[in-house]
């Protein structure tokens, strides 16, 4: 009677008489370091986007957080373009911020080759190309925008997928905001209403979602151009409100 070898014991658990009972060892080490490294990866936000006849609104909090740790109360996470765009983040912090280096670099490049200024298509379609690269990794952005054809808001999945909405959300407290989100939203309201209804979306998801919070960034796009405020506290907010 032979002896059971490291490869008879990887052929019985893996059907694979191939693969060494070490080797199989091994393997399971790296997928549970793996699960791991996404586990770290991931971070948490509430960010927010709707469109009106006069512009677009983005509201994001402020809030980055490390598995259950707040690593940053002060994060920014929307962030211009152009002069005429700007776009919200959630997902990985560091994949972001690169992402958004990129996006302001090529973007440039393209206005300064072409003489001309992006259309918020071509913007939309850059941003999701650079997404299903693999890049950027867990990022989830929003894209609001004016240009010749209007305001534009548009909602992007990580591998690129992207959609042109009314209203849109992102970020682990997506699904606290969406509810009041669609309550508050009614076709051709103004510009101020969405403010007041992203806002209002935030600050549901800010009570729940304890990835989100310590205040938000409020940005307004218009055919005048981009302006982002910055409230450092929800007290701070609803006193705006």
């Amino acid at each position: 009677m032979r002896n059971i070898s490291d490869s008879d014991v990887g052929s019985l658990r893996t059907g694979r008489p191939d693969v060494t009972e070490s080797e199989l060892v091994e393997q399971q080490r790296t997928e549970t370091h793996d699960q791991e490294d996404l586990e770290a990866l991931k971070t948490g936000t509430t960010t927010i986007g709707v469109r009106t006849e006069d512009g677009v609104v983005l509201v994001t909090d402020r809030r980055a957080s490390l598995g259950r740790m707040v690593s940053s109360k002060t994060v920014q996470k929307v962030e211009n373009i152009t002069d005429f765009s700007a776009i919200t983040i959630s997902g990985s912090v560091s994949a972001a911020q690169n992402l958004i280096r990129t996006l302001r670099a090529e973007t440039s490049l393209y206005e300064t080759r072409r003489g001309q200024d992006i259309s918020m298509t071509g913007l939309s379609t850059l941003l999701s190309n650079f997404l299903r690269s693999g890049a950027y990794f867990i990022v989830v952005p929003l894209l609001g925008g004016y240009d010749d054809e209007g305001p534009h808001l548009f909602s992007y999945d990580a591998l690129g997928g992207v959609t042109e909405e009314e209203y849109a959300v992102s970020g682990s407290g997506s699904q606290f905001a969406l509810g009041v989100l669609e309550q508050q939203y009614e076709e051709g309201m103004s510009l101020d209403d969405a403010e007041s209804a992203a806002i209002a979306a935030v600050l549901s998801a800010v009570e729940r979602d304890t990835a989100s919070g310590n205040g938000v960034h409020v940005a307004r796009i218009t055919e005048e151009g981009t302006d982002i405020t910055e409230f450092d506290s929800i007290d701070a907010v609803r006193q705006y409100q």
